[in-house]
């Protein structure tokens, strides 16, 4: 058979599977899925740091180590935040309605290369938690992390007494097996992160989706921000592995009275100012002809970068950094750059930071994640009310705060833009944007009840009127 039509082939085979595999699965109660997820969440954690290592390997993006605590996170801080939700069955009863939690059906899994062993994880445990089945759709650049990831995730769901076929995976990758996938009858719900491209995709498809496109975050030192720690924080989360997370910054803005403070402390913590001929080569190698961002960048050391683009960066550099004064899309710092590699802006005042901020979403990363490092509660809230943007971070890194790592949002590897972003959530995805909710409803009025109220606002509105004339008709008398 051509392969082509061998890997549409396997995606249906596994769509029948799981489709069948899931019908019994929603019988399953709420306490019974909870044990499945228990289990599959212990397991997995034996295995974070071997799959780690697979995907740098792989890939090439990234380091170990961070994958590690990507992999954890996905199958730990996930799993804490999800265990004791409600997903099936009666989620709520109040005011005479019953809401009733119900699977989806079959969700189709798209996963990326940066995280590929993460998102695999995370979106397995998601879709299962909300009594769905699920396909995943590894990138052929992560295709054996990402199938050794599921094929263990299918192992220990089998040994949790979940039926056989319920987590699938292609192994025959190509763009037809895809895209079978994602217009196939029964799925449910497309699950899509990565490339813009995959994205809009996902959304032509005619099938429900749920797509997260790229990220750009802006990072504002405003200046009542306590410099040192605002750095570290951008620094730690711009070389938490290599970038590759789409809410880490890739800009950081100050106003013109703190230039000076912020770039000394900036240099202190690691960060080498590009000079002009330096920005000029970099900027060359970011993008590609076609404007997307180079591949060859994504998730690569400092050193890796200038060794590229033959640029000598001085030992100890952790991150590089581009004065600019322009926005555009042909100007390959204000774009997204999953590297450590930093935009740097100046501005009079913090007005102009905002719009600044703005003008960078407007190009990239709209909808996404923006940043701010500020003690002025004003300020935060006018970033918070004009920012178009789901996540607005304050004081903390971007990476880690964004997936919900260092902050109060949904720990979550798939992070919606909302519809300013082209995405049909502005969540951070959870299992319960995976589910339908069933609402039973009891009536609590007749139709005569509608009749007197409607009857008595009619004459309401014909007493007023009546007194609106006699006071109009005294005032034109007068």
């Amino acid at each position: 058979m051509d392969r082509d039509l061998e890997s549409r082939q396997q995606v249906r085979n596994l769509i029948e599977l799981s489709k069948v595999a899931q019908k019994k699965y929603a019988l399953f109660s709420q306490k019974e899925i909870d044990e499945v997820i228990y289990k599959l969440s212990m397991g997995i954690r034996k295995h974070t740091e071997k799959l780690a290592k697979m995907a740098v390997e792989e890939t090439g993006f990234g380091i170990y180590e961070d994958k590690i605590i990507k992999n954890n996170f996905a199958a730990i801080a996930v799993y804490d935040y999800i265990k004791d939700m409600k997903t099936i069955g009666i989620l709520k009863e109040e005011n005479n309605v019953i809401e009733i939690g119900v699977p989806m059906g079959v969700i189709a899994g798209l996963i990326p290369s940066t995280n590929p062993t993460s998102t695999a994880i995370y979106k397995v445990l998601v879709s299962l938690k909300a009594g769905n089945g699920i396909i995943v759709s590894p990138h052929p650049n992560a295709k054996n992390c990402i199938i050794e990831t599921v094929n263990i995730l299918k192992e220990l769901a089998k040994e949790a007494g979940v039926p056989e076929g319920l987590i699938g995976v292609t192994t025959l990758i190509s763009m037809e097996a895809t895209d079978e996938l994602m217009k196939h009858e029964d799925i449910a719900l497309i699950l899509a992160t990565g490339g813009e491209a995959m994205v809009k995709a996902a959304y032509r498809s005619g099938n429900p989706a749920i797509g997260v496109g790229p990220g750009n975050g802006p990072a504002f030192i405003e200046k009542s921000a306590n410099k040192k720690l605002a750095v570290k924080r951008i620094l730690d989360s711009k070389t938490f592995d290599n970038g590759v997370i789409c809410a880490s910054e890739q800009s950081i803005i100050v106003e013109t009275e703190s230039e000076e403070e912020v770039v000394r402390e900036l240099k202190e913590q690691g960060a080498h100012f590009l000079a002009r001929e330096e920005s000029k080569k970099l900027g060359q190698f970011i993008l590609r002809m076609n404007g997307t961002m180079n591949p060859a960048i994504v998730g690569k050391s400092v050193e890796k970068i200038g060794e590229l683009a033959g640029i000598k960066f001085p030992q100890g550099t952790r991150v590089i950094i581009s004065k600019e004064e322009t926005v555009s899309k042909k100007n390959p710092y204000s774009r997204e750059k999953l590297a450590p590699i930093l935009a740097f802006y100046v501005e009079k005042n913090w007005e102009k930071a905002c719009d600044r901020a703005i003008e960078i979403l407007n190009v990239e990363g709209i909808g996404h994640t923006t940043m701010i490092h500020s003690e002025n509660k004003e300020i935060i809230r006018e970033f918070a009310l004009k920012k178009p943007v789901s996540r607005l971070l304050i004081n903390t890194p971007g990476a880690l705060g964004g997936i919900g790592g260092t902050t109060n949002l949904a720990p979550a590897l798939t992070l919606g833009c909302g519809a300013v972003g082209g995405s049909s959530t502005s969540d951070n995805v959870t299992p319960l944007n995976l589910i339908n909710v069933r609402k039973a409803v009891w009536g609590v009025k007749e139709l005569e009840d509608i009749k007197k109220v409607e009857k008595n606002c009619s004459v309401e509105t014909e007493k007023m009127e009546e007194i609106i004339r006699k006071i109009m008709k005294e005032i034109l008398e007068k």
